[in-house]
């Protein structure tokens, strides 16, 4: 199954000729992005994130009520799009934030994946269960690297079914992919089981959330809706922190994806330093509002 599917979506370039892309296009276009309005995009893309072994509910409720309260502070700006905390929390955060604003839980065995399938599942339903509705899953990363496509699919499918209408984000680990075809593969793979969207990284290896990485996933997102019409969304998070990275991101989707992409139900950031930065640029002084 999975050397067709490889075949019917090749991928024919190089980690240097990715690395030539990826520079060619930021040298072409980055200037134009980099203003208020692409920086306001960005921030209402922010899925804000907090996934730390030391959270509290008092954390949680603490960003949650500051997140409500945003349009008080900042009447001019969009606010973000949702907050994505360990599924312990997801019931905390849904008590305190406003509908519009998703909950977004990391689930099945985050960030490692290094658990049993059975495990997965119930956590990923009880994670929907208190609340959340946007669950994030790392692959099988030890598996897809030994080749063991099918297993990988599997478990991606068989959490996709648990998700049912709600949203499910795969994220590749792309750090640990290390190679452009790695990433690639990952891509169409998580795609094919189903995938609402893909996501770069967790943020908890060395490597994470890479212009390079970007460009391969919105190029194997491109490919992917030409052959089949369906159109799977995009995730860079890990890393990306500052406003010119996600400047960046913004780019490479924009020139890559097109405009169908630059909205938050299509394009998100994974990020908890982003946001204030983000706002730092556009008011025009510090600002550490989150």
């Amino acid at each position: 199954m999975f050397k067709e599917l490889f075949a019917q979506y090749p991928f024919t370039m190089t980690d240097e000729q990715v690395h030539d892309a990826t520079v060619n296009i930021l040298n072409e276009h980055f200037a134009e992005n980099n203003n208020i309005e692409v920086w306001k995009q960005c921030l209402n893309q922010i899925d804000l994130t907090t996934l730390n072994g030391e959270d509290t509910v008092a954390k949680v409720e603490s960003m949650a009520h500051k997140v409500t309260d945003f349009a008080k502070h900042f009447p001019n700006l969009p606010n973000v799009a949702a907050m994505c905390v360990y599924p312990a929390l997801a019931d905390v955060a849904r008590q305190n934030l406003p509908k519009q604003i998703e909950v977004a839980c990391v689930s099945a065995g985050f960030p490692a994946s290094q658990t049993f399938i059975e495990v997965k599942v119930a956590e990923t339903a009880l994670a929907l269960k208190a609340g959340a509705t946007e669950i994030d899953v790392v692959i099988s990363v030890g598996k897809f690297l030994e080749e063991r496509y099918q297993e990988v699919f599997d478990e991606i499918s068989e959490l996709k079914a648990v998700c049912g209408e709600h949203h499910l984000k795969v994220i590749l680990e792309t750090g640990a992919l290390a190679t452009a075809e790695n990433i690639w593969k990952a891509s169409i793979l998580a795609m094919a089981a189903g995938a609402d969207f893909i996501k770069t990284s967790t943020g908890k290896i060395k490597v994470n959330a890479t212009p390079e990485a970007t460009f391969v996933m919105c190029s194997a997102i491109k490919a992917w809706q030409a052959r089949t019409g369906n159109k799977v969304c995009f995730k860079p998070a890990g890393g990306v922190s500052t406003t010119d990275e996600a400047v960046q991101h913004y780019t490479l989707v924009k020139e890559i994806l097109g405009q169908d992409w630059l909205n938050n139900r299509s394009f998100r950031f994974g990020a908890s330093r982003l946001a204030n930065n983000l706002l730092t640029s556009i008011v025009v002084t510090e600002t550490k509002y989150f």
